[in-house]
């Protein structure tokens, strides 16, 4: 049984943590002629295109966004079904040699971010791969951290993230339940 949701993040906060994270990603790495942000499906896409719509406005120039799906690299694609719905991967843009920022909603283990890696390596060699979550929950089972986090959440394991975008759910806000 489910609780009821807590509010983490509203629209103001999430717009604020991701205007933040594009003012750090310009400020770490000072040029974005070679900087490409790839959204991994479902909810880093969105938030990609958000991020890079926002560093447009600050550097005046546009900042190109892929879409990564990670279905088949996925570690426990035998616990998802046995037909697992694939989408399309979108990398308008050649990486190779590229710095390359992975975007998503949520980390917590770190292990869709190594799939996220797997998936793009196969697409080529990046000179730098770089990350920026909404929403770091911490539990990591893998060494992987964000460069650019909107929020950190520390939170049990049984407690479940869910962000909600408009561009998916017509609603913007991150919420905090708790399995009873």
């Amino acid at each position: 049984m489910i609780e009821k949701k807590k509010v983490i993040m509203d629209e103001g906060d999430i717009r604020r943590g991701l205007t933040r994270i594009a003012h750090e990603i310009i400020e770490a790495y000072k040029k974005v002629d070679d900087l490409y942000l790839v959204g991994i499906k479902t909810r880093g896409v969105p938030l990609a295109r958000r991020i890079a719509a926002k560093m447009k406005d600050i550097e005046g120039r546009e900042i190109k966004v892929g879409v990564l799906d990670i279905t088949l690299y996925r570690d426990d694609l035998t616990l998802v079904g046995p037909h697992p719905i694939l989408h399309e991967t979108d990398l308008p843009f050649d990486i190779s040699g590229k710095r390359i920022i992975l975007v998503d909603d949520v980390l917590f283990t770190g292990r869709t971010i190594r799939a996220a890696m797997d998936a793009l390596m196969d697409k080529g060699r990046p000179r730098q791969i770089g990350l920026a979550v909404l929403i770091d929950r911490g539990h990591r089972e893998l060494p992987i951290r964000a460069d650019f986090v909107g929020k950190n959440l520390p939170t049990s394991r049984k407690e479940i993230v869910q962000v909600e975008l408009k561009e998916i759910d017509q609603n913007d806000g991150v919420y905090l339940l708790k399995n009873l």
